[in-house]
């Protein structure tokens, strides 16, 4: 989800100097300034994707949570379009691309309309946890980077802080199980100490296909609909992977 401003920053000379002899930003200041940027635009991001769930179920219940998914995946969908479009100018590569986003959206907006509450908490709060994690942990540790060519700023420190995140947002339903039961629950325990890392790879593997097809359609974002913060798809990018898993998990369960 996260832009390259950092990656934009690094391309600044820190001896540069401004017109009329002032002095231009330091490197540092560059930098600092694009991660406080980019750790506002997680923070909108998160709390647009919660407070319109929110909304959506306050108003109208569970069918407005399902007109809002759908609605989502339409834009998310109409903008993958434009991306494979823009990506390749070979027509039979753009059928293949648009009827496989078809497929991999609509198959992540089925799931999610099927999901009850705890497995669409599951799904939101460990994509918004790891994210805003990864962030922290890419931004104070650094280190190796995963992919350079595809996104400079995913690093395996990154990785790891998305990780624990995803964990500690699925933590709240083992205490919430706990106190239900009264009865320390080991095995569901050992499931979310699982579950979190799995989810968290799983939301960066997704953010990572869709910064590969911005970098072939050669493009900063997926759209401008979200003034300053890009596309829909660049907000989602990390959920509809995750919904597809988590679906597997719950169904396989039953």
């Amino acid at each position: 989800m996260a832009a390259d401003s950092e990656a934009r920053a690094d391309a600044v000379d820190e001896n540069d100097t401004g017109v009329g002899g002032e002095d231009a930003p330091t490197l540092k200041e560059v930098r600092e300034h694009s991660r406080r940027k980019t750790l506002g635009i997680r923070a909108v991001s998160a709390a647009v994707m919660l407070g319109i769930v929110a909304a959506a179920w306050y108003f109208l219940g569970d069918r407005g949570i399902d007109i809002v998914i759908a609605a989502v995946a339409a834009i998310c969908f109409l903008e993958f379009i434009f991306l494979v479009i823009k990506a390749t100018a070979n027509i039979p590569f753009r059928l293949a691309g648009i009827l496989a986003g078809a497929a991999y959206i609509g198959l992540a907006a089925v799931i999610l309309i099927d999901f009850d509450l705890q497995p669409l908490y599951i799904t939101l709060a460990s994509v918004i946890f790891a994210d805003v994690f990864a962030y922290g942990f890419g931004t104070l540790i650094g280190g190796p980077r995963i992919l350079p060519r595809v996104s400079p700023n995913k690093t395996w420190a990154g990785l790891l802080g998305g990780m624990v995140g995803a964990t500690l947002a699925l933590m709240p339903l083992f205490v919430i199980a706990y106190l239900a039961q009264q009865y320390f629950n080991m095995q569901m325990l050992i499931g979310i100490l699982i579950a979190g890392p799995v989810l968290a790879a799983v939301s960066l593997a997704g953010d990572l296909f869709e910064s590969w097809l911005k970098r072939k359609a050669g493009v900063k974002d997926s759209s401008s609909l979200i003034p300053g913060h890009g596309g829909f798809l660049d907000r989602f990018d990390g959920v509809l992977p995750v919904a597809i898993v988590v679906g597997i998990v719950v169904s396989v369960s039953l």
